[in-house]
Order: structure tokens, then sequence, then C-alpha cells
């Protein structure tokens, strides 16, 4: 008989970091380095995406809605005004001419933040016209106006123009241009600067209209913090410049830590009120929306899933089940991604079924914060991929020489005027 092998040794087990090491490491993360980069980008293309998609789409009707000829008058809303104190540059002129340049505005802002074109500066402008349309008329709105009016605030203090923006690409194009490029001087920031200025002291003249103090004093903190970060960024790129990354990163991850904690409550408040409903706890609450008239815009797509129980109690069921489970399942990486795919999916449904759409658009956004980071690079890069391809199709066509007649000599290093062979004709010339 073989003697029976000795069981393998224990690995050691990994020496413990002391609790001073590990809360430097965890400082010099949130100071050092703005995190998920990619998350808070597709962020900020969502939002600017369905801010831009509800007013275009709402452009025929805007001043029903939100202009002078709306059933809720500037009267009313001056009053409203007074006493909640909310922000609304609309309040400073009742001017048909006024809410024009401020729709118009919104638009513009909304378009370059979809870009990412001076995300420090045009965030603001896109937080100004979000809220002042929306507290113009407070009782407009399907839910994702709320999500909208919060995280245009947040994006404020957000780096989220660090990857995918064309202040990405202007950053990538100095840095590989050097010293000459440092030594240039863009001018589109600081006039850009001058003009959000003055637009700033207007709004602290109207102070007493509308709008909280510190409305104004976040508004002239971004501003002189504009101004500072330029002239540091110019004149003092060392310790100055490294001080003021410092500031950014924090401001950076604390909101984000806010944004990811209210996406959390939105939905455990959601789920857990839903549980205290009678209607869904016996499975049947989405019977009643897909038989309103208002909230059918498919009514044989929404008869059709209403006339099965079945899937009428497991849509009801799967829905607070998922969204009181969402908050729990964070530190489970596997699991939470699984629960993100279906939420998603279930605001797809929404937009489609209930005719939502910039409700739906608005909660997938705020949902793409928790994104893993390899599907974001992924999806990037396979982005990029399909751009480049298109535009070297366009830029083939472009450069496609005439052709020539039939029979016609070909000049060059490939044959002579006498008797030279034809070169063969390709995309690229």
């Amino acid at each position: 008989m073989t003697a029976p092998r000795p069981a393998p040794a224990a690995a050691p087990a990994p020496p413990r970091v002391p609790f001073d090491r590990r809360l430097a490491r965890a400082a010099q993360t949130v100071t050092s380095r703005a995190l998920g980069p990619y998350q808070t980008a597709i962020v900020r293309i969502g939002f600017s995406l369905t801010w831009l998609f509800f007013l275009l789409r709402e452009f025929p009707h805007r001043h029903e809605m939100y202009g002078p000829d709306g059933p809720w008058s500037f009267d009313l809303a001056q009053r409203l005004i007074a006493d909640n104190r909310a922000f609304s540059v609309l309040m400073w002129s009742d001017g048909r001419l006024w809410f024009e340049v401020v729709y118009g505005l919104a638009v513009l802002a909304a378009a370059l933040l979809l870009l990412g074109w001076h995300t420090r500066a045009v965030s603001v402008v896109f937080m100004v016209g979000a809220l002042s349309l929306q507290n113009r008329s407070v009782f407009l709105g399907d839910g994702g106006d709320n999500v909208v009016h919060l995280v245009s605030l947040y994006l404020t203090l957000i780096r989220c123009g660090q990857v995918w923006s064309l202040d990405a690409r202007r950053a990538a194009r100095k840095a590989a241009r050097g010293e000459e490029a440092g030594r240039r001087v863009e001018l589109a920031g600081p006039v850009l600067w001058v003009v959000l200025g003055g637009f700033l002291v207007a709004a602290t003249w109207f102070s007493p209209v509308t709008g909280e103090w510190w409305m104004y004093v976040l508004l002239w903190v971004l501003w002189l913090a504009q101004g500072l970060w330029w002239l540091v960024e110019q004149y003092a790129p060392g310790e100055p410049r490294v001080l003021l990354d410092v500031l950014a990163n924090l401001a950076h991850n604390a909101t984000l830590l806010v944004l990811m904690t209210e996406v959390c409550l939105i939905y455990a408040t959601a789920g857990w009120y839903k549980i205290q409903g009678s209607r869904w706890q016996d499975g049947t609450a989405l019977f009643y929306p897909l038989h309103l008239d208002y909230f059918t815009p498919w009514p044989a797509l929404s008869e059709l899933l209403a006339s099965s129980g079945i899937m009428v109690m497991l849509l009801s069921y799967g829905t607070v089940i998922v969204q009181v489970a969402f908050p729990f399942t964070l530190f489970k990486r596997k699991v939470k991604n699984v629960l993100l795919v279906v939420m998603m999916l279930e605001h797809a449904g929404i937009a489609v079924l209930l005719g939502l759409p910039a409700f739906s658009m608005a909660m997938i956004a705020a949902d793409a914060v928790f994104l893993p980071t390899v599907f974001l690079v992924w999806l990037g890069a396979r982005a990029s991929r399909g751009r480049d391809r298109l535009l070297r199709r366009k830029a083939a066509d472009r450069e496609l020489p005439p052709q020539r007649p039939a029979g016609e000599p070909v000049d060059g290093p490939s044959g002579g005027e006498a008797g030279g062979e034809a070169a063969p004709r390709t995309l690229v010339g």
C-alpha cells in the first residue's frame, strides 16, 4: 500500500493592513483622481439627451407649457414662486422674446453638454435652463423632470467631460502638441466666462424676485472657480494646479456618491411604498394603467398584455422585487448587473406601453451610473470603431477619382502616353 499523501499546507493568510494605512489609501484614492469617468460621462450624455429630446419634442407646444400662453399664467407663477422661492429666470420678464431666448439657450446648452464642449461652464447653463423652465410650470412633468431637476445640479460639480467629449479630445491634442500648445491661449473659455459673469450680475439683481440665497452663492462660487482654474492653468501649472485638482476630485467624488445614493433611494422608496398597496399585494396593479386612455399609446398592445392575468401578476411582483432588492445587491456585482438590465428593460417597457419616453430616458440615464466600466469601455470602443469606419467611407467617397473614358492613355510611372495600360481604379484612388 502506498502511503497517503500529506494534505497540502494552507496558504498563509495575507498580512493585515493597519487601519491608518487603509484610511490613507482611501483618502489618496478620492483626492488623486475623479472616480467613474465613464459612468459620469454616460450620465452626462443620457441626461442632456433626455432634456434635449423633451425640449425638441415639445417645441410646438412650448408657449402653452412654459410660455405666456399657458394656463398657468405669469401672475400665478409669481405668486407661487414668492412662496417657495424657486429659481427661474423666466420670472424676470413676461415678454415673449425673453421666453424664446431662454428656451433657445436651454436647447443650445443641452446640445453642447451632450457633445462635451466646455462642460464646466455649459453644465451651469444647462442647470439654469432646466430649473427655469421646470419651475415656471411646476405642475407639468411625469416624474422624470424631478430627476433631471436634481441631476442638473449635480452635473455642475461632477467632472463629466473626462471621456467621450470635445473637452477630452481637445486635451489629448494639447498633450500631443506639448509645450507649444501650453503657451497658446484659447479665447472661447474667457469669452464664455465674461458672458456668464454678465448674466450672473443680472441674476443677482433679480434675486429678490426668484431664488433662494444659496442658489446665487453656488452660482458665484462656480463662476469664480472657473476663472481661478483658468488663471492657474495658464500661469501656475505646478502646486496650485495640483491643489485645485484635489478639491475638484473631492467635489466630484462626493457628488457622485450623492447621485448613487439618490438612485438607490428612488428605487427603495418606490418599492417599499408599492408593498403597502393592496393592488401590488394581489398582483393586479399594472392592470389598471394599461386600461387608461391617457397611458395607452398602443391600445392593442396594452390590451394584449392586460388580457393575461399571469403576465400582469409576474410583472407586478417582479417590479416590486427588483426595486426593493437593488440597493442590497450593490456589492454583489453579478447580481447587481442582472437587476440593472432588468430595470432598464422595465423603463423601456414603460416608455413604449405607457407613453412616457422622457421619464424612462431619465431613469435609464440615472441607472447608468452603476454600469460596469468594462462594458462602457467596450461600448465606447465599438462606437469609435463604427465612427472611424463611417468617416473612412465618406472620405473614400469624396476622394473617388473621375472615371476616364475607355481607351484613354494613363500618365504616370505605371505607363506612358503611348501604349500604357490603364491603372486599376480603387475607392481611394
